[in-house]
């Protein structure tokens, strides 16, 4: 098993989500795979308030308690893949804010997205393409994208179409191979 570790930030909180059998299917298809460990982070257990650190994220001088639990438990890994639905033409405030909670414990590392909604999430995820590359996260062309209406029965029970086998596997693929060319550039810094 490689060292490389990578977490499905699971971004989305609300009651009844459907986003947790999308990032279950994720993990289930990471875990097949040999080049990264993967693993499961959902905001739900990183209970964030809005931002509330009197300095920049980018000073890096996190005050409270749970910015420093965040910041440690980010720091760890290698790569992202980011699952998020789509409110509103955009991604979840919840993961936009535990996003902009850190900086450097984003920075140089690589990032793949996978979305769900009416239109697939698309727009959520060219939002979250803007906000990786403003905190040096690279990320990957190869995205996911699930449709409400095509990937779920009655817009609640996960039943993804077995085209997205072949998507899911470039994902990883691009995403692996990213999150180890920026290894070395983590460890020149």
């Amino acid at each position: 098993m490689s060292d490389l570790k990578i977490a499905i930030i699971l971004g989305s909180t609300r009651p009844g989500r459907n986003g947790k059998a999308v990032a279950d299917w994720v993990l289930a298809k990471a875990s097949e795979r040999s080049g990264a460990q993967y693993e499961l982070v959902d905001l739900a257990d990183y209970p964030l308030p809005h931002l509330d650190e009197v300095m920049p994220p980018s000073v890096g001088q996190y005050q409270n308690a749970h910015t420093l639990a965040w910041a440690e438990k980010i720091a760890g890994y290698d790569g992202f893949i980011f699952v998020t639905p789509e409110y509103n033409h955009s991604t979840s405030a919840v993961l936009k804010n535990a996003i902009d909670y850190l900086y450097a414990e984003w920075n140089n590392k690589a990032a793949g997205f996978v979305s769900y909604g009416s239109l697939g999430g698309a727009r959520a995820i060219e939002h979250l393409r803007g906000v990786a590359s403003e905190l040096q996260i690279a990320h990957v062309r190869q995205q996911l994208s699930f449709s409400l209406f095509h990937d779920f029965e009655n817009f609640s029970e996960f039943n993804p179409g077995p085209q997205h086998e072949e998507s899911a596997k470039v994902l990883f693929d691009q995403l692996e191979a990213w999150a180890t060319a920026l290894k070395p550039v983590r460890q020149a810094a």
